[in-house]
């Protein structure tokens, strides 16, 4: 079993995630903030994951601590579930329409951290249940951090925060699940490690 549990509390986040990238699409999201629980559940349907989140934040300071340390371990976790990556696909990529707002995310899970998500450049508006385009950035940030992923993510279209935020929650899912599928023998680099 492809599975990680973590357990992660500092001062202002309190958080307990399970990941199973086998297991059936089920499990349960708390984390107090109603728009990240449903863009967790959106992530654990289109990836395919076992994923259940127990998460308690500063809400009363503001969302930023909770969305950022819930992406870090959510990265945490993938890195322990891959394990030594033996037999992974590594790349995904995915492309998700919602209505007017067009995402592509191309990740690549090479042990490298990098993001390419500039949210000032792209004129996304607004924001969803307290979330807006730069807690996308930081969430991200935290998972490409600590999963070891290379990470890209365009809106091609689309400027309403929550169409964009669903919309790459949804294609980061569906990439994530294409990369982490065992489809060979060997470790996928030249390298020998990743």
């Amino acid at each position: 079993m492809r599975s990680a549990n973590i357990e992660r509390n500092t001062a202002e986040t309190q958080i307990k995630l399970s990941l199973n990238l086998d297991g059936a699409p089920q499990g349960s999201i708390s984390t107090g903030l109603g728009f990240l629980d449903h863009m967790l559940l959106a992530f654990q349907r289109h990836g395919r994951f076992g994923l259940v989140v127990e998460a308690k934040g500063d809400l009363a300071v503001d969302v930023h601590h909770l969305v950022e340390d819930v992406g870090i371990v959510l990265g945490m976790a993938l890195k322990q579930a891959v394990g030594d990556a033996r037999g992974l696909e590594r790349y995904g990529e995915a492309s998700v329409p919602m209505d007017e707002t067009l995402v592509q995310v191309v990740l690549d899970f090479s042990g490298r951290s990098y993001l390419a998500f500039v949210p000032e450049e792209l004129g996304i508006e607004g924001s969803a249940g307290g979330l807006n385009a730069y807690h996308l950035r930081e969430f991200l940030r935290g998972l490409c951090n600590h999963a070891g992923l290379t990470l890209h993510v365009r809106v091609l279209a689309g400027r309403e925060a929550h169409h964009v935020l669903e919309a790459t929650f949804k294609a980061l899912a569906r990439a994530l699940y294409q990369a982490t599928r065992l489809t060979r023998s060997d470790l996928p680099s030249t390298k020998e490690v990743l």
